[in-house]
């Protein structure tokens, strides 16, 4: 008998120390499922943000859409690297939409626009740019440089600075198709009236890598916006 009611004892103990211990866990398993939900929908927002950053990248074809740009004062060529104080092939293909614009009538001048990239470079991304157009045939006299910028804000805001200086209103801004939108958005941001931007699409470069990096850009651009 005596024996029995230990066990009894013991087994009462026993549900009651389950009991706790279940009663103990439930806030905690609570919280886990709130963290799982709030987990899923930052997530389903990030990609729903970059599918929609990217769906403007892709679909870019200029300013005006699809269009022949407006007879301008200059056109402004968007810096790119340099491969040994040259050009890159990506950054050729921006310059020989420019020599087309520019042969055509569309502007008779240019800016062109990039300082010093990192990794050992000599010359800027402007002075490289302007040997390639002088080797084209293009007169000195007709290309500017900007040497100093390090962003295509900077591009955008240094090329407005020369233009004030030589009086020129209006400006064909030269790009890749990825690299389009983000420009315009500048441009517009910067005040440039009106916005003109012409894209070319690339044949040389990673267009999965550039177009990621773009959403990733085309993001820190719009975070920044506001405060400039």
């Amino acid at each position: 008998m005596g024996e029995r009611k230990r066990i009894m004892r013991g087994s009462s103990k026993s549900m009651i120390a389950s009991g706790s211990l279940s009663r103990s866990t439930r806030p905690r398993r609570k919280w886990l499922r709130r963290l799982s939900v709030f987990v899923a929908i930052c997530a389903a927002a990030l990609l729903i943000w970059c599918l929609s950053i990217y769906i403007m990248i892709v679909r870019f074809d200029g300013v005006p859409k699809g269009g022949k740009p407006l007879p301008s004062d200059v056109g402004i060529v968007l810096g790119a690297r340099l491969w040994n104080d040259e050009p890159s092939p990506g950054l050729k293909e921006r310059l020989d939409l420019a020599l087309k614009l520019y042969r055509n009538g569309t502007f008779h001048d240019l800016i062109v626009t990039g300082g010093l990239d990192a990794g050992g470079a000599t010359v800027t991304e402007a002075e490289g740019m302007r040997d390639y157009l002088l080797a084209q045939g293009v007169p000195e006299q007709s290309i500017v440089m900007d040497s100093l910028s390090r962003s295509t804000y900077e591009n955008l805001i240094f090329a407005q600075d020369i233009m004030d200086s030589r009086d020129w209103h209006t400006a064909v801004i030269v790009t890749h198709s990825y690299h389009g939108s983000r420009a315009a958005d500048i441009a517009r941001k910067v005040g440039f009236d009106p916005v003109q931007v012409s894209v070319t699409d690339s044949k040389v470069l990673n267009m999965a890598f550039h177009e990621s990096r773009e959403v990733l850009a085309y993001t820190k651009w719009l975070l920044m916006k506001p405060f400039l």
